[in-house]
Parts: structure tokens; sequence; C-alpha cells
């Protein structure tokens, strides 16, 4: 079976009902995708279809561990994978039209004509939701086992030191009338 054809289930042929399917994830798949910043993929991807008359219910749980860049450090970063998408399908006369007009990320039309529908997009873009936006380790915790301690004794030295003078001399013969204030 080809590799495209792997994502491709054909829900013509299916009963009603819930349907299960699990798809293991590595970083052969993102070939197809633009170039991405993980690596190392291993991610396992449960698909459950809940197949009605006119629509179908599908569920995607996402689990697994994949490889980023840490923001502070430039360190490899082990980051692991788990979080569930549901999608509604529905079947319609004009999908193109509704696609467009619909506001709801959840919900995705097809022809009714249709009889398989490829799930290699959503899954590339649930795993990729599953990565948070900012890829460090807990900032308390910049010690951790992927740390590199060279960058971060260089972002310690960047940091600015405490104001030398805490008291701004301007300012200090207007505290007395700071206390004839509240009298």
């Amino acid at each position: 079976m080809s590799r495209r054809r792997e994502f491709e289930i054909a829900f013509v042929g299916l009963k009603p009902g819930v349907h299960e399917f699990s798809y293991s994830i590595n970083d052969k798949f993102f070939e197809a995708f633009q170039q991405q910043d993980f690596r190392h993929c291993k991610a396992n991807v449960k698909l459950s279809l809940d197949k009605k008359s006119s629509f179908m219910l599908l569920k995607f749980e996402i689990g697994g561990n994949l490889e980023v860049t840490c923001d502070r450090c430039n360190n490899n970063l082990p980051w692991e994978l788990w979080d569930e998408f549901n999608i509604t399908v529905k079947m319609v006369e004009d999908p193109e039209v509704m696609n467009e007009q619909e506001e709801d990320p959840d919900m995705y039309y097809i022809g009714q004509g249709e009889s398989h529908i490829d799930v290699a997009t959503w899954i590339y873009e649930f795993i990729v939701l599953t990565i948070p936006m900012q890829r460090t380790c807990a900032y308390e915790k910049m010690d951790g086992p992927h740390c590199n301690k060279t960058a971060l004794d260089m972002l310690k030295k960047m940091e600015p030191e405490e104001n030398k003078q805490k008291e701004n001399p301007i300012w200090k013969g207007l505290e007395k009338f700071k206390d004839l204030e509240s009298e």
C-alpha cells in the first residue's frame, strides 16, 4: 500500500457505528509537508470514526514524543506529545463553498459522492498543534539535564544588574511631603 493511501479511509463500505484506526507516525511522514522545526518524531495516532447516516465524528488521540530545539539554550529537548482533537465531517452538495463559509475549525464538508476521506493533513496539523510555541524547560529549572550550561551562563551575564542606586537623589527631598499628606 502506498504511503499516501495508508491515510485514506474508505468510509462508504463501513457500517454505521464506531470504527477504530491507528497510525504510527515517524519523520518519514513529514517529508510530504514543509520543513519541520522538530525531529525524531515517534507518535501514535488513534482515530475513532463514528459513522452516522449523513456525517461522521472523528476523534484523534495523539501520543508519543519528539525532539525540539530549546528556545533558551539551543540544545535538543525531548518533548512528550499528548492531545485529543475532534472533527465533524458532513456530506453536502457543494463542499468547497461550505468549507469557505464555515467558521468552526472542527467542521469539515465533503461531497455526497465521495467514498474516501484522507486524514493525513489532519494528523499533521494535530501533531504540530500539540507542540507549544515556546519550547523551553521550566524557567526555574534552568539547570536541567538537557540545558546547555555555557549558553545559560552567557544569558545570566547578559541579565541587567539590580539598580546600583536604589534611590534617586532627585526625589530625596520629597519624602517629607509624603508624610504630611497622610496627616
